[in-house]
């Protein structure tokens, strides 16, 4: 019973004290400051998975870290498997620049940023995904974030990102619970919905229609460069938007 009331006391004494810490105050306009213990940290939405287009893990690291280049992830995965940890997830690391995915227009914001040792010209080596596949895990149960919002820098900035590469493992990744995925046969999708209409449901930024085309067929489509979707490619679209309007 003492060891309940002292508990007790504690988490009020914890309450007080939030309610009493300092609140930074950033406008020049005159506020009466009463901070309110009702609050938490913003929660990342998405992941973001790039490649580096280094040689080495150590290069990558150079870069990520280097003040004066602004750029970084808040995590970096080795080619060995190792997990380097850069950036608190609760803060915005600098990542995904310019992006765009279903009317987000800011995904730093709203993502942990994920970098892979590799080139861009090579396959990922298997210490590396599984390491990957075990930190998505961690990430997604941790911060419950959706199967669909597991996504490649190309996906949030078409045109301008290829990352991560055609090498990508993205079917094993979905087999997972990391991203959306739809085998054949589909469904005939809607007559008269055109590629951007299908493209733009899914999440794409459809401004260039080419390079959104392109970065939906390095994720789900590879083998495909031609610059239109098939019939059987607008099925896929449709099937993928279907699962991602049900959760995944």
């Amino acid at each position: 019973m003492a060891q309940r009331v002292i508990g007790w006391f504690l988490c009020l004494a914890v309450l007080l004290l939030s309610a009493c810490a300092q609140l930074p105050v950033y406008t020049t306009l005159p506020v009466d400051v009463k901070p309110s213990p009702n609050a938490g940290e913003r929660r990342p939405n998405y992941v973001i998975i790039h490649h580096t287009t280094n040689d080495t893990a150590e290069r990558a690291l150079a870069t990520l870290t280097n003040p004066a280049l602004g750029v970084s992830a808040h995590y970096l995965i080795a080619r060995d498997g190792r997990i380097i940890y850069l950036v608190d997830e609760l803060k915005r690391a600098w990542h995904a620049g310019d992006s765009y995915w279903g009317g987000n227009r800011d995904l730093n914001s709203s993502s942990i940023g994920i970098e892979l040792d590799n080139n861009g010209r090579e396959p990922f080596a298997e210490a590396q995904i599984v390491a990957l596949i075990a930190l998505l895990a961690d990430l997604k149960s941790r911060w419950n974030i959706p199967a669909a919002n597991f996504l490649g820098h190309g996906d949030v900035a078409p045109g301008r990102k290829v990352d991560p590469s055609a090498f990508f493992p993205w079917q094993r990744l979905a087999a997972a619970g990391f991203g959306l995925w739809c085998e054949p046969p589909f469904d005939a999708a809607p007559a008269g919905a055109d590629d951007t209409t299908l493209l733009s449901a899914l999440g794409y930024d459809v401004t260039v229609p080419w390079s959104a085309v392109a970065a939906f067929k390095r994720h789900w489509a590879v083998e495909d460069t031609a610059p239109e979707l098939t019939p059987e490619q607008r099925g896929l679209l449709q099937c993928l938007i279907r699962k991602q309007q049900a959760g995944g």
